[in-house]
């Protein structure tokens, strides 16, 4: 099944929200008014998550539509479908690739009032840190960072997950493992700050 087109991302956020705090649907209508697009738009996005199994809808009746996976009464906890972007380093930079790779459910709990997405981990230099080869950095989209934070920052074209401290006129990027030297920089682009890693043990 395809994932989730931005739009319908918005448009599912804004159902389930709007749940959350009426405690019943929205109309169509609703839903167009709040997008500022027309009633058969509006339609015809919840049509399109309806067929991707996001929604189940009763078009010919007013305020008949349920979010699949999330009941209303809270059984489960709202999640939020968060971006996965490719693949980062934990070791040397490596390149990522800038394309759409599906989507990494969170609970919505987890997360605060930012942009996210999520890259891959790859490699072993954060391993102090908890961050082993394969899990999942879910990043809080942000261009700039405190001390000590950990990073995903692009030097050179590549781009990679460091803990990041600034020095007087250079940046230091600093594994969390003595194998690999730390990574220093006058020209390194931050892209976001670690939030969480979500890992599998299959």
């Amino acid at each position: 099944m395809k994932p989730l087109t931005h739009r319908q991302e918005e448009v599912l956020g804004f159902i389930r929200e709007f749940i959350s705090g009426n405690k019943y649907p929205p109309t169509i209508r609703e839903i167009s008014e709040h997008f500022t697009i027309s009633v058969k738009g509006a339609y015809d996005h919840v049509k399109a998550l309806e067929k991707k199994a996001r929604l189940r809808c009763d078009t010919n009746r007013s305020r008949a539509i349920e979010v699949l996976g999330d009941p209303v009464r809270g059984e489960e906890q709202p999640v939020a479908d968060i971006p996965l972007l490719g693949t980062v380093a934990a070791g040397r930079p490596l390149l990522a690739e800038e394309n759409h790779d599906g989507f990494v459910p969170v609970p919505k709990a987890m997360l605060g009032n930012k942009r996210y997405f999520a890259v891959r981990v790859s490699g072993d230099s954060m391993m102090g840190a908890g961050i082993m080869d394969g899990d999942t950095a879910i990043i809080a989209h942000q261009p700039v960072a405190d001390n000590g934070e950990i990073v995903v920052a692009m030097v050179d074209e590549a781009v990679t997950l460091k803990r990041f401290y600034k020095e007087h006129n250079r940046v230091q990027l600093k594994s969390e493992n003595p194998a690999y030297p730390p990574i220093y920089t006058r020209d390194a682009r931050i892209l976001g700050t670690l939030a969480h890693i979500v890992r599998s043990y299959e």
